[in-house]
């Protein structure tokens, strides 16, 4: 049992339950920075190695449901004639400068028309340039710092990059805590929420389940004095922000398929590399096993992750608890 101050037990108020998210990191961060201007111009001026004082030059400008399949972008704001977009992700996704695309264009169509823009007019429409940065701490591991191309996109089935007029980079950056050492100190809010989400996987590695994980990081803040100030005050909201209800089923469709398809590809690519049809088809067979078994791993590790137990994930799958063991890589 862990030890709860007074503090903390003043504070632990019973909440209506619900299930851990997958996004629960990126909810968190969305509220630290929307709530706190403060924080976010000297988030700014620690990635751009700027000096603005001026909060209310800060204007937030983030989309709601942008683009297809209701896909928000987490934070966006115009700032010195920038036009800023911040993604959080908890794992890693090489589609990111696609969707940044996206967003970057519905920003511009809403600033536009906002500002009763003509543009097929004669005059020149100025707009803000982008700065595309995403902020990972998923489990993967990672430099503190690389660059995601738009233009790594533009290949062919056999690898080939096609030329293009296109180009859009994202800066990546790795805040787990102990990563990027100057921009955390420069950066007091970013380094305190790195260290909520480590206190989070600690306790998960410890036995918890997601929903205690989490309340108990809010708990060990609120006692160290980290982020006390939306804790504290606002506990209920950030916690319903943090915890949502969880769909299994959607997660383990997503998850069977994409493996699918990626071993289907791996088996493929294996067979013309042996330059023989039963090559081929025995490496299509190997896909399509690997494809499958890698897609029950990562919809096993999903529903652990978020406080489903061993005996459920069973019950769910209709495997037996030994193979749920022996296919989970997640040992929270």
């Amino acid at each position: 049992m862990r030890f709860v101050s007074w503090k903390s037990r003043h504070f632990r108020q019973p909440l209506r339950h619900y299930f851990s998210n997958r996004k629960v990191k990126d909810r968190l961060f969305c509220y630290i920075f929307e709530h706190d201007r403060k924080a976010l111009l000297q988030l700014y001026n620690t990635l751009n190695h700027s000096d603005y004082q001026d909060e209310e030059a800060l204007q937030v400008v983030t989309l709601e449901n942008v683009v297809y399949m209701s896909m928000n972008n987490d934070l966006a704001f115009l700032l010195t004639d920038t036009l800023n977009l911040y993604e959080h992700q908890s794992t890693v996704c090489p589609n990111i400068p696609l969707r940044f695309l996206l967003y970057i264009a519905a920003e511009y169509e809403s600033l536009v028309e906002k500002a009763g823009e003509n543009i097929y007019g004669s005059k020149l429409i100025r707009l803000p340039a982008p700065q595309c940065v995403v902020f990972y701490n998923g489990s993967a591991k990672m430099d503190d710092e690389q660059l995601l191309r738009l233009t790594d996109a533009f290949t062919d089935p056999q690898g080939t990059m096609h030329h293009s007029c296109l180009e859009l980079t994202v800066r990546m950056l790795n805040i787990n805590h102990g990563h990027n050492k100057r921009i955390m100190k420069d950066c007091r809010r970013l380094e305190e929420y790195a260290l909520f989400v480590s206190k989070v996987k600690e306790f998960c590695l410890a036995g918890e389940s997601a929903d205690d994980a989490i309340d108990g990081a809010v708990l060990y803040c609120i006692d160290h004095n980290i982020m006390e100030d939306i804790f504290m005050p606002f506990r209920v909201n950030v916690k319903k922000s943090l915890l949502t209800e969880y769909d299994e089923k959607k997660v383990m469709k997503m998850f069977k398929k994409e493996a699918q398809e990626e071993g289907r590809a791996e088996g493929r690519a294996q067979g013309r590399e042996e330059g023989r049809e039963e090559g081929r088809e025995e490496g299509r067979e190997e896909g399509r096993a690997a494809g499958l078994q890698e897609g029950q791993r990562q919809l096993i590790d999903a529903m652990l992750k978020n406080g489903v137990s061993v005996e459920e994930v069973s019950r769910m799958t209709d495997l037996t608890v030994e193979k749920v063991v022996e296919l989970r890589t997640y040992r929270h």
